[in-house]
C-alpha cells in the first residue's frame, strides 16, 4: 500500500510517499480501507516535533479517516468487513489504517467519505470546548478567533446550534465573507482593526460571554480583554505560532476564567460525555444545521504541500488527503 510515511521530525518536505505492508489490526482493533483522511493543523506540527505527542519514528501522520473495514482484529465483534466507518488515530494519510475499536464509528446514512473524515476532531474538539469547559448559554454572545480555520467553523456552525450570537474574528475579508455564510452575525478583521475596540463597540461596551481561541499569539490578550463579567476564555490552540503570557490580574477583573481545552484527553477521562457529544453532533448533521466545509482535496502526494499551507493558515475550512487519487 502506499502511505505517507515520516522518518524523522523536521521540515515537510521530507516527508514522502512509500510503498509499505499493510498495517495488521491488533486484537481490538479495526483495519480500514481509507478513502479520505482530514489534514489538521496538529498533522502539521507532530511531523515537525512541535506537538505535545511525539510518535516513534517513523510513522505515518492523519489522525481522523474514513473508509471501508478491510479487517478485523480477533476480539472485535460490533464490526464486520466492507462497513461503512469513521476512524481516529493516526496512520490516516495511507491506503490502508489502524485504529483501535473504541475509535471507530459507523459513517451516518447520507453522509459522504470527505465529510465524515472531516467531522470528528474540529467538530468534537469545538462542541466539547464550548458546551463541557465553556459552558456557552443560549442567548450568550461568543467570539470565535480564527474563524475561518477548521475548528473556527466548526465552532461558528456549533454557536449558532446552541443559541449563541457568534462574532467571528479573522485575518482577511474572504475569511470573513466565509464566516458570514456560515452563520456568523458580525466580523472583525483583527489584521486591520482593533479587537478589543470593535468587541466593544459590538457589544455596547458590554463585552463578549465566551472566547473560543485557537490561535493564541498577540490576540489573546486582546480578547481576555474583551470579556464581560465572568466571561470564559477557551484556551485551543497556539496557531499563530507563540504562546501568550497573560496577566493574570485580567482574569481576576470581572471574574474572568480561563479554561484549556484538550479534547483528545476528555475522551480517556469521559469517554460517555464523548458519545453524547457524537449523537448530538450526529443529530445536528442530520438536521442541517452542521456541515464541514472542505475547501481543497488533495492526493497523498500534495499532502506535505497542504500541510505547508495549513501551517502558515492560509486554509479555509478542512483540506482533505484522498490515497486513491
Amino acid at each position: 500500500m502506499k502511505a505517507l510515511l515520516c522518518k524523522a521530525y523536521g521540515p515537510l518536505d521530507r516527508l514522502a510517499v512509500e510503498e509499505l505492508p499493510p498495517p495488521k489490526p491488533g486484537p481490538r482493533q479495526v483495519r480500514i480501507d481509507v478513502k479520505a483522511a482530514a489534514l489538521n493543523f496538529p498533522d502539521a506540527l507532530m511531523v515537525q516535533g512541535l506537538y505535545q505527542v511525539k510518535p516513534p519514528l517513523p510513522f505515518t501522520p492523519g489522525f481522523e479517516f474514513s473508509g471501508l473495514v478491510s479487517a478485523l482484529g480477533s476480539e472485535v465483534k460490533n464490526f464486520k468487513l466492507g462497513d461503512r466507518v469513521i476512524g481516529f488515530g493516526l496512520g490516516g494519510f495511507a491506503e490502508e489504517a489502524v485504529a483501535d475499536a473504541g475509535r471507530v464509528m459507523p459513517l451516518p446514512d447520507g453522509m459522504d467519505f470527505e465529510t465524515g473524515a472531516a467531522l470528528v476532531l474540529t467538530y468534537c474538539t469545538s462542541l466539547h470546548g464550548l458546551k463541557d469547559c465553556g459552558r456557552l448559554q443560549p442567548g450568550e454572545t461568543l467570539l470565535v478567533l480564527g474563524a475561518a480555520g477548521g475548528v473556527g467553523v466548526a465552532a461558528i456552525e456549533i454557536g449558532r446550534a446552541l443559541g449563541a450570537r457568534v462574532i467571528a474574528a479573522a485575518s482577511s475579508a474572504d475569511k470573513l465573507a466565509l464566516c458570514r455564510r456560515l452563520g456568523a452575525e458580525e466580523t472583525i478583521n483583527y489584521a486591520a482593526e482593533n479587537l478589543r475596540q470593535r468587541v466593544d463597540r459590538l457589544t455596547d461596551g458590554r463585552g463578549v460571554d465566551v472566547v473560543y481561541d485557537p490561535v493564541g499569539g498577540p490576540y489573546t490578550e486582546q480578547a481576555l480583554r474583551s470579556l464581560a463579567w465572568r466571561g470564559r476564555l477557551l484556551v485551543i490552540g497556539f496557531a499563530a505560532g507563540e504562546i501568550p503570557k497573560i496577566p493574570l490580574n485580567l482574569a481576576l477583573l470581572k471574574e474572568r476564567s480561563i479554561v484549556g481545552v484538550y479534547w483528545g484527553d476528555s475522551v480517556k477521562h469521559d469517554p460517555q460525555a464523548h458519545l453524547r457529544n457524537v449523537r448530538q453532533l450526529l443529530e445536528w448533521f442530520a438536521a442541517g444545521r452542521i456541515k464541514p466545509y472542505i475547501s481543497e482535496r488533495v492526493s497523498l502526494a500534495g499532502a506535505p504541500a497542504a500541510m505547508a499551507k495549513i501551517a502558515s493558515r492560509r486554509v479555509l475550512g478542512k483540506l482533505v488527503v484522498l490515497p486513491e487519487a
